[in-house]
């Protein structure tokens, strides 16, 4: 063999970038694996279940000939293939398909599978839909309680807001003691905030806030003839019961 001549045009035209000869390589393997792939499926030897079904469906996609008994009786009858069965054509025109069955499960176990699915299927929906209404009942409660507790804080203001307004009027009049202790608000309570939590308030009796502004309101117009929803002191009874709307927070929305 001769030296190569390195400077040769044919060595110099050579692409020797670092990692081009590693890349072929593989790319060789791998065409290299794929090709044996394809001989060991050419070569490998099928199944008879495999052969089966080349066969079958080989028969399937193949239209009925002459050498059918059931097409040739058809034709005698004046059927032509392509045609639709029955006396005016309105049959079918394609075979009934054959479906073949390759598994090992008993006859009605695909349909079974179908129930137990769709049985599942509907008690996920029915577990969604009461999550649902769990979920929108707990936030009616919820709205309903914050609903509660606004009314209640909106009350025991009021309440507050009649108790300031006895004391001045009683004491207007030179009543040193007020009739009920709590229709009057105690000196310590005065500094506090309205934002105040009042849950522990007017324990001294066991009527509650609503009660005691009711009675308050009802204490305010005989007594002074004073209207806490209004803001007004009346002349007398008469100018109260034909100018104010009514006793309670409902009657002057």
């Amino acid at each position: 063999d001769e030296e190569e001549d390195y400077m040769s045009d044919l060595f110099i035209k050579q692409d020797v970038r670092p990692g081009l000869p590693m890349v072929r390589r593989v790319k060789e393997a791998i065409q290299k694996e794929e090709k044996q792939k394809e001989a060991n499926e050419k070569n490998r030897q099928k199944s008879i279940k495999e052969e089966e079904k080349e066969r079958r469906d080989l028969v399937l996609k193949s239209a009925l000939g002459n050498e059918n008994k059931g097409f040739a009786l058809l034709q005698k009858m004046g059927y032509k293939s392509g045609q639709a069965l029955g006396k005016s054509g309105e049959g079918i025109v394609e075979p009934i398909p054959l479906n073949i069955k390759t598994g090992l499960s008993g006859l009605g176990h695909e349909e079974f599978k179908k129930r137990k699915a769709e049985e599942k299927l509907e008690n996920y929906r029915q577990k969604i839909h009461m999550k649902k209404q769990a979920n929108e009942q707990a936030a009616d409660q919820f709205r309903i309680r914050f609903k509660t507790k606004q009314e209640e804080r909106k009350m025991e203001g009021d309440l507050r807001k009649s108790q300031r307004a006895c004391q001045q009027l009683d004491m207007q009049k030179d009543i040193d003691v007020p009739k009920e202790t709590w229709f009057w608000i105690e000196p310590e309570e005065e500094d506090k905030k309205d934002d105040e939590d009042k849950e522990d308030e007017c324990t001294s009796s066991d009527l509650s806030v609503s009660e005691k502004l009711h009675i308050l309101t009802a204490y305010l117009r005989e007594e002074h003839f004073y209207c806490i929803w209004c803001g007004t002191t009346y002349e007398d009874a008469e100018d109260l019961s034909s100018n104010c709307p009514g006793d309670s927070a409902a009657d002057h929305d």
